[in-house]
């Protein structure tokens, strides 16, 4: 008689090990790049002193520009990233070629070409000044970006949150008002952040348009003093150290967001 074969014994596992919140330690990646390049600034601005601490008097007010072309940017760009996301869930077929076409060849230009080409072709129609036409660059390059993650923000919500809304009487826009925007919002919020950081990082860029941004400063003291590596030393270790801030505030916006979704 032959005998029935034992059946298959499934395991069972914990999955991936993740570490846990209170296993990470006080020392992170994080602090220890952000103490690393503080601790290398302050000891050559106080001890090594001489054209590091003339460097230092010299970019505050390119930090200043820098922050002024990030913030204006980034608030045009979402305004165009909101409509382009929109045009692209939009049933209307023009509407969404559109603003289709518009992410297509944005995307396939290079952020530098495109800051040229916006600058000399605004130039052409009316006279802008220099950052004016930079933030616009910035904004119309990002917007595209921006407008993808709004489209994938509002598609992750799901078909019976408007079926729902529309039930209840609510039209197509007063169902994207004040339903579906609001709840894409949460998973928007953490991308856009990483784009913040993003943008802030390629202003360095609109310093070929003589817009007198941190690297413009630096470039401006190096053609002086000859002193490039020094200058640029200290103008990358204070990008550094703005992008960690910003990256630390975009990790707690996170974790504040996924608190009130758990919640």
């Amino acid at each position: 008689m032959q005998t029935k074969p034992p059946a298959p014994v499934i395991e069972q596992h914990d999955g991936p090990a993740i570490p846990r919140k209170s296993d990470r330690g006080l020392v992170s990646a994080w602090w220890l790049s952000l103490a690393a390049s503080v601790g290398t600034l302050l000891y050559l601005v106080l001890v090594e002193k001489g054209a590091y601490l003339r460097l230092i008097k010299f970019v505050p007010d390119g930090v200043l520009i820098t922050f002024q072309v990030t913030i204006f940017s980034l608030i045009l760009a979402l305004f165009i990233g909101l409509l382009t996301g929109l045009g692209r869930v939009s049933r209307n077929r023009w509407i969404n070629l559109i603003a289709s076409t518009y992410v297509e060849i944005i995307r396939g230009i290079p952020l530098l070409v495109q800051l040229f080409y916006i600058y000399y072709a605004l130039g052409r129609f009316v006279r802008v000044p220099d950052m004016v036409a930079a933030v616009i660059a910035m904004a119309v390059c990002y917007g595209a970006y921006l407008g993808e993650i709004f489209r994938a923000g509002i598609l992750a919500i799901d078909k019976g949150q408007t079926e729902a809304a529309r039930s209840l009487g609510f039209s197509r826009a007063q169902t994207m008002r004040y339903v579906i925007l609001p709840q894409a919002m949460r998973i928007i919020l953490p991308p856009v952040g990483n784009e913040f950081i993003m943008l802030l990082k390629d202003t360095s860029l609109v310093s070929i348009l003589a817009v007198a941004d941190l690297l413009r400063r630096g470039r401006e003291f190096a053609s002086e003093t000859f002193m490039y590596f020094e200058t640029y030393t200290v103008v990358a270790l204070i990008y550094l150290i703005i992008t960690l801030l910003l990256s630390k505030m975009v990790s707690k916006l996170e974790e504040r967001l996924s608190y009130y979704v758990r919640k």
